[in-house]
């Protein structure tokens, strides 16, 4: 494909995405006049007045519901329709001129997630970047960041619509840096997300888990994102039975801690996409606001 038609690609998909957006707003009504007639119906209680002309065409369609289009079309989660359903292909690259420390820790990122290729950054742009995984049909990329030799920055960018999560990171320990560390399987992990509560938090989950594909049930190894005061702690351990109910953990690394500070409703080249969420400076001092 060339590059003046994938651009023309890339711009009519997001197009498309915008107006199904669009259509939210005008769909809330109609959603809203359907849990009024279900919430009816559960209670025993009589049909709304402003909802009886429309009670059998609102009625006909909440029967044809299922799982999947029960609540309406919703783009916001039109980009993770999919998940489960293929196996994710991520790209983990880094900054500009990464350091050797940055290098081992991408490549430790790159075993950690399945089905994940590391490119070298060299000189290319954002743009540049963003178009040749989506050319190569790439689902998610990873891209990790560092001061001074130290890895503290990760931005997860769903491919090729977005949503694009910025991570601050703190206190990475490579797996060199463990002592009596265990033997990584290449087996898919489980994914524990751990206090994900909140409607943003259940979003960032998203973000996270669909970046590995669906494990088989006897996998030995586990990835876990436990959220504590909105801040991610990553764990990464292989797991054996070692009696009838009892099971041992071994740690496998690497560990870190990470902290949402925004969530662009967009690809990580297009900067003036919409914010869906940004960490203020005063909610660092509310510790009963947990956006998490």
């Amino acid at each position: 494909m060339s590059s003046s038609s994938s651009v023309r690609r890339a711009a009519r998909l997001r197009r498309e995405y915008l107006y199904r957006k669009s259509l939210e707003g005008k769909a809330g009504k109609e959603e809203h006049a359907k849990r009024l007639i279900k919430a009816a119906e559960e209670n025993g209680t009589s049909v709304p007045t402003e909802l009886r002309n429309d009670y059998d065409k609102l009625k006909r369609k909440i029967d044809a519901e299922d799982v999947l289009t029960e609540g309406g079309p919703k783009a916001i989660d039109d980009e993770y329709a999919t998940v489960g359903l293929y196996d994710p292909r991520v790209c983990v690259t880094t900054s500009r001129e990464p350091s050797s420390r940055l290098k081992q820790f991408s490549k430790e990122i790159n075993l950690i997630i399945p089905n994940a290729q590391r490119i070298n950054r060299g000189g290319y742009r954002v743009d540049e970047l963003i178009a040749a995984a989506n050319e190569a049909n790439f689902t998610d990329l990873v891209m990790l960041q560092e001061t001074r030799g130290e890895p503290d920055g990760l931005v997860v960018c769903h491919l090729p619509l977005g949503p694009c999560a910025f991570f601050s990171l703190s206190g990475a320990v490579l797996r060199h840096d463990i002592e009596q560390v265990g033997s990584m399987s290449e087996a898919y992990p489980h994914v524990i997300l751990e206090g994900f509560e909140s409607e943003l938090g259940k979003r960032v989950g998203n973000v996270l888990k669909s970046i590995f594909p669906v494990p088989k049930p006897d996998s030995k190894r586990v990835v876990t994102f436990s959220t504590d005061n909105d801040f991610i702690s990553f764990r990464h351990h292989m797991y054996a039975k070692s009696g009838m109910d009892k099971v041992a953990l071994s740690e496998v690394g690497p560990r870190f801690e990470m902290r949402l500070y925004q969530l662009r409703l967009g690809t990580l080249d297009q900067k003036d996409a919409e914010l869906e969420y940004v960490l203020r400076p005063f909610q660092n001092t509310s510790k009963k606001r947990k956006a998490l």
